[in-house]
């Protein structure tokens, strides 16, 4: 009887593969620099990439030290803040003691600090959380400021996540999956107590705390099951006795989404966004006694995305998803009246975190121009403050292209009977600098059930500023944002009318004067990934060539390999596996199945700690090419996850893409396959 091996095997001999090189023996050190080429990192593997001349970094660098600040909590009794930014190598922890005040940071790891919160009783404790490697095995710590002290109360192998103190800061709930390393159970805990985690209830499947009950006797959970079906339920803190909330769909019923959640000031009701009985998720005003919904954000056509309640009841704040731009909205809960909000710039927004003791919140904001830099907003004043300005490397962001929303035709019609439109969000070159029909960047979002928004685009700038490449963020069925018959247009065996969109949108650049339909090249991270060697199949001779960031080569193998927690979810979007004739649709449409049909070149990166897109995806799909002969540069970062998040790793990613992008897309591509890799270990 075979046995398979598990995903962290997989990837630990796949990683071991490619420090053998072709030849199979260990490589102790990465082969030298050639004098004047970029480094390679010793934290990278570098295989068929060329020798880098410096000179191509030159004018990269000030887009190398692009940086953003995003909100981590308030101080329960002052008006201070923590954030999280990047100073050294990842994310820390910084205060801000006031807007546009001095960062001092709090946190010093290697590996990235995302989230942390202040003790509510004692706010010279404070807990964070760590990502040890890029695993996405989160811990948690405790923070004594006083002595500068951080222990870790969790057990270092299993990952604990969606921490939230109680309103008192007795006690701090959380979920992990260590009890099978799948199911995510409750738990409670006083973190400065050694062994006073209590499981509260065992789960199945994944869910997250929302909220405390003001008296610390109730915890709000959410239930997901995919991105169109979830549940609200509430735990008793004492008994571990689950209440339903609200009702499950029945095998004929619609599913229905209920996303987020908060105990109203008295106990009484809940606060939520739902789907149910429309399109999009409006905010409410749930009644677990009886079931009735009040919606309390008016009639809008569009997402609510995020939401709080002020630690009063009072204030409901809340942004929406206005056809991807994120619209601020403030109501009286007495009164459902409207309250005056600020005029934002035009970009996207996330994490409201209500100011204890005031009507204050604060926020996420990142546009065209701006990275992401946190903010705050006060009702009762009117005051808008900018609690951060976020270095972007001394370049004028004032040149930066704004992003137009723009609909192209695809192959079929919508509900009504027209002809379905997909939403893009096109940054263009200035056409002063870079007249006549220019190159096409498509950048395909992962999810999938994600959406582009007109958001800050960092370093690719670079290509629109400096090399005059136009990038395109389709949101090709499946995305957010469009409602839920929308999102669920790419499920199962529709997955790829997905790919025919960005057949639909090659076919619009062909018609646009100031673009290049002969200069097009596909790109995206994740499942963005899985639809760029998607569109190498089925769009190979229209494409030049191909950037497959962490992607998935075979949705069969990838429901496989992912790690057993997040394979449930998946499955409800890709389809399951287990049942034949879904298996067979998976291997037969799986890029990784019809290499035969990519022949253009192609540039893989990889994390080799990935615990959602493993190593493997990315493994089979270059060892498949580079069998047939299709130039594949491959970038792996032995100290990262699903992403590069470490300055060092990104900074020579870049450089890596930047010059495939140069190679590829602006010149003719002949030189892409390397004779002399810089670091072939």
């Amino acid at each position: 009887m075979k046995r398979k091996l598990p995903a962290s095997a997989v990837a630990a001999l796949t990683l071991a593969f490619l420090l053998a090189g072709d030849g199979g023996a260990l490589v102790a050190q990465p082969a030298a620099p050639e004098p004047d080429m970029v480094p390679v990192p010793d934290s990278i593997i570098a295989r068929n990439v060329p020798p880098i001349p410096q000179e191509r970094v030159a004018d990269l660098i000030p887009y190398e030290n692009l940086r953003g600040a995003y909100i981590s909590d308030w101080h329960p009794t002052e008006r201070r803040m923590l954030v999280a930014t990047r100073f050294g190598e990842s994310l820390q922890l910084h205060e801000l003691s006031m807007p546009l005040g001095a960062r001092t940071q709090i946190t010093f790891y290697r590996d990235t600090v995302p989230s942390g919160a202040y003790r509510p009783n004692d706010p010279d404790r404070l807990f964070f959380a760590l990502d040890e490697g890029g695993a996405e095995n989160y811990q948690a710590f405790l923070l004594d400021r006083k002595t500068g002290k951080a222990r870790r109360f969790t057990d270092g192998k299993h990952r604990y996540e969606e921490a939230l103190w109680s309103y008192d800061g007795k006690l701090l709930t959380y979920v992990s999956n260590s009890r099978n390393g799948r199911d995510f159970d409750l738990y409670v805990t006083d973190p400065a107590v050694a062994g006073s985690e209590r499981r509260v209830v065992e789960l199945e499947g994944s869910w997250v705390p929302l909220d405390w009950s003001v008296d610390g006797k109730r915890i709000l959970l959410r239930q997901g099951v995919s991105s169109t079906e979830a549940y609200l339920h509430a735990v008793d803190v004492a008994t571990g006795a689950l209440t339903p909330l609200t009702p499950k769909a029945g095998p004929d019923a619609p599913q229905v989404a209920w996303e987020g959640g908060r105990w109203s000031k008295d106990g009484r009701y809940v606060y939520t966004t739902t789907d149910k009985d429309g399109e999009f998720r409006r905010l409410v005003r749930l009644d677990p006694a009886t079931g009735a919904t009040t919606v309390v954000s008016g009639d809008v056509p569009w997402d609510v995305q995020t939401f709080e309640l002020s630690h009063d009841g009072k204030v409901l704040s809340f942004f929406v998803n206005d056809d991807g731009v994120s619209r601020l909205h403030m109501i009286n809960t007495a009164t459902g009246r409207s309250l005056p909000t600020p005029e934002l710039p035009p970009g996207v927004a996330g994490k409201l975190l209500p100011r204890p003791g005031s009507h204050e919140v604060g926020f996420n904001l990142s546009w065209a121009r701006s990275p992401s830099d946190v903010y705050s907003y006060d009702p009762d004043t009117g005051r808008l403050a900018r609690w951060t300005a976020s270095e972007v490397g001394g370049l004028d962001t004032d040149t930066f292209a704004v992003p137009k929303l723009v609909r192209f035709p695809t192959f079929d019609k919508d509900e009504k009977g027209a002809r379905r439109t997909i939403p893009s969000f096109i940054y263009r070159p200035p056409a002063d600098r870079f007249p006549g029909k220019r190159p096409v960047y498509i950048n395909i979002h992962g999810g999938p059930e994600a959406q582009s928004l007109p958001n800050f685009v960092g370093s690719l700038n670079y290509l629109i500023n400096n090399l005059g490449v136009a990038v395109v963020y389709p949101n090709v069925r499946g995305s957010s944002g469009y409602g839920k018959s929308f999102l669920k247009l790419d499920n199962f065996e529709k997955r790829e009318d997905a790919v025919k969109d960005i057949g639909a949108l090659l076919d619009w650049i062909a018609t646009q004067p100031d673009l290049d339909a002969s200069r097009v090249m596909v790109t995206g991270n994740s499942y963005g990934g899985y639809m760029v060697l998607a569109s190498l199949v089925h769009y190979g001779e229209r494409l030049r060539c191909g950037y497959d960031a962490w992607g998935i080569s075979n949705i069969l193998s990838f429901l496989q390999n992912t790690q057993e927690y997040r394979r449930d979810q998946r499955r409800v979007e890709y389809g399951d596996e287990r049942d034949p004739k879904m298996r067979q649709f998976l291997e037969e449409t799986a890029p990784a199945s019809r290499v035969d049909r990519i022949n253009r070149p192609l540039l893989v990166a990889q994390g080799a700690n990935d615990p959602r897109v493993p190593m493997s995806e990315s493994d089979q799909i270059v060892a498949a090419l580079q069998n047939k002969g299709v130039p594949v540069w491959y970038v792996v970062a032995k100290d990262e996850g699903h992403g590069f998040g470490k300055k060092s790793n990104a900074d020579y990613l870049r450089v890596v893409h930047f010059e495939f992008v140069r190679r590829c897309l602006l010149g003719s591509g002949d030189d892409l396959a390397a004779p002399k890799p810089q670091n072939p270990s």
